[in-house]
């Protein structure tokens, strides 16, 4: 449930509020993924989807930061998808956000 979680930006809140409407089980930022490693085996890049949905085997990364400053977020995806293959991740982007929310009748 989501009062437990404390979320990064509103949006998650949103979200998580919609899974919840919808009474999709999800977790918040249940896992880091390593990235890059440094030599002596350290993480030095790790990535954080924001949402993990059980019962679809899924990750979801909401972006609804402005399209300019999405390009570190999606290098890390491009990444994460090479390294680890059999991970389901989708990213939500602002305005795929805003019509799934629209189509389902969280924002009016």
């Amino acid at each position: 449930m989501y009062s437990c979680a404390r979320f990064a930006h509103s949006s998650e809140q949103e979200f998580a509020h919609f899974l919840d409407f919808y009474d999709v089980q999800w977790k918040y930022e249940p896992i880091c993924f390593p990235l890059i490693r440094d030599a002596s085996g350290r993480v030095k890049e790790s990535f954080t989807p924001d949402f993990y949905l059980p019962e679809f085997d899924l990750y979801v990364e909401l972006t609804t930061m402005k399209q300019k400053l999405v390009t570190r977020k999606n290098r890390k995806v491009r990444l994460m998808k090479k390294l680890y293959p059999d991970v389901r991740l989708k990213i939500l982007y602002n305005r795929d956000y805003r019509k799934l929310l629209f189509k389902f009748g969280a924002l009016g």
